[in-house]
């Protein structure tokens, strides 16, 4: 049976797996776009909002200069870098993460990748898929009736 077994393996062992969604959650937040074949790409999505989320669950601490923060403030702020670090790999993109993307994503209730279907790939037809992060909505210019 295969009872609360989540997660495709593809084709890897664990160690390999989890340093690849950890490579391609760094690159997606570095890059803010990437490609990949569509089976990693869905599960990629899972590791990706999850760091997203742990970014926002901050809330206005985001916003307030460092030395505005309170020693409470910023106790939560570093707790939450060191649990984004585990999956994010570089510092300039852990930082990038919680002072861009963050930011950008505030507000949002969740869904902060969005996958596009590319095709099949030339090689070896394998299914590919374009992941990106969603990018917030601007209203449009409302047109006066005159």
């Amino acid at each position: 049976m295969r009872h609360r077994k989540s997660g495709r393996i593809l084709g890897r062992k664990s160690a390999h797996r989890k340093a690849m969604f950890r490579n391609m959650v760094t690159s997606l937040i570095e890059h803010e776009r990437i490609t990949t074949t569509e089976p990693k790409a869905k599960e990629l999505r899972r590791f990706a909002d999850r760091t997203i989320s742990i970014s926002l669950r901050l809330g206005d601490v985001l916003s307030k200069p460092r030395e505005e923060r309170s020693q409470e403030e910023q106790a939560r702020y570093v707790h939450a870098l060191r649990m984004a670090a585990r999956m994010i790999r570089t510092r300039s993109v852990l930082h990038k993460l919680f002072d861009v993307v963050a930011p950008m994503m505030k507000g949002r209730p969740g869904g902060y990748t969005r996958l596009i279907k590319m095709g099949p790939r030339p090689g070896d037809a394998a299914p590919m898929c374009l992941v990106e992060l969603v990018k917030p909505e601007t209203p449009a210019p409302a047109e006066t009736a005159a």
